[in-house]
């Protein structure tokens, strides 16, 4: 018999925060067409993603400009704007991170995230703090879905991967987790994680806010010592 996940581990990147370089890229260039046009031929995905392997973004930067020098301050923007792609968190992740802490279910985090950004989403974004560990990609010098992080993640908090549930966006991500043992779940939408969540057992089937809802409001103390005397 397969055993159920007893922890979570969570991606944060579209998962919990709201994290894209759009939200920066519409300020700055005329139309999407534009925005996707350079986010697809200068700040690409891969050179993104060798940030996440641990390059230092000065570095990267540099090298782009030195690459595109007609582009020079939209490059910079994406190290010296970097807390503008942020558009605030995905509050049904966030309550269902809060619910879970409240269960006493375990939580940790697996993210690809720059390392000399990170620190500043952990000030930034409170919810981090519900997490018992986090696993950041630059600070390690690999990244998902390198077989390598996750087995990071699980020596460095005593896991085994049959035991954890992991959540991410990516496909590659899931599929490299599930590879290793991991219960997966491919994030779309908070509402279709909380149905997991609840057939794994690590939740009950009704949201906090919605039982709130539910409970009657009490009626207030009448008092028997004072008459209206308004008639």
């Amino acid at each position: 018999m397969t055993s159920r996940p007893s922890a979570v581990v969570w991606d944060l990147g579209a998962v919990v925060i709201d994290w894209d370089p759009r939200h920066l890229y519409r300020r700055l260039l005329p139309d999407d067409a534009a925005v996707e046009s350079f986010l697809g031929e200068v700040c690409t995905p891969a050179w993104h993603h060798r940030h996440d392997e641990g390059r230092p973004m000065t570095e990267g930067v540099s090298e782009l400009i030195a690459a595109f020098p007609d582009r020079a301050g939209l490059i910079r923007a994406y190290l010296e704007r970097w807390d503008e792609m942020f558009a605030g968190v995905i509050e049904g992740s966030v309550s269902l991170i809060e619910e879970l802490a409240i269960a006493g279910v375990p939580q940790y985090g697996l993210t690809n995230w720059p390392g000399e950004m990170f620190p500043r989403a952990r000030e930034r974004f409170p919810v981090l703090a519900h997490l018992r560990g986090v696993v950041v990609s630059g600070e390690e010098g690999v990244a998902k879905p390198s077989p390598e992080v996750f087995r990071r993640l699980l020596e460095r908090f005593g896991l085994t991967a049959s035991a954890c549930l992991f959540v991410d966006d990516f496909a590659r991500n899931v599929e490299a987790a599930a590879a290793l043992g991991f219960a997966v779940e491919r994030f779309t939408t908070p509402e279709a994680f909380r149905a997991r969540l609840e057939r794994e057992g690590l939740l009950d089937g009704e949201p906090r806010w919605v039982a709130r809802l539910r409970t009657p409001l009490a009626a207030p103390a009448i008092d028997q010592g004072k008459r209206d005397t308004s008639e």
